[in-house]
């Protein structure tokens, strides 16, 4: 028995077809929100960075 397509089939199964939720909007926000997380880290890795090279210079 062969199991090519056999995924596609069952993704498609079921008589009523639903739509895709908009994600624009989503994708916006979620882009928006990985950069100011980035950002966060990055401050905070330069922080800490800077106080342990004070702390192990004074």
């Amino acid at each position: 028995m062969s199991l090519i397509g056999s995924r596609r089939r069952a993704l498609q199964r079921g008589a009523t077809r639903r739509r895709q939720p908009n994600r624009r909007r989503l994708n916006r926000f979620d882009r928006w929100l990985d950069r100011a997380v980035d950002v966060a880290v990055l401050t905070a890795l330069a922080v800490g960075g800077v106080a342990l090279i004070l702390h192990l210079l004074l």
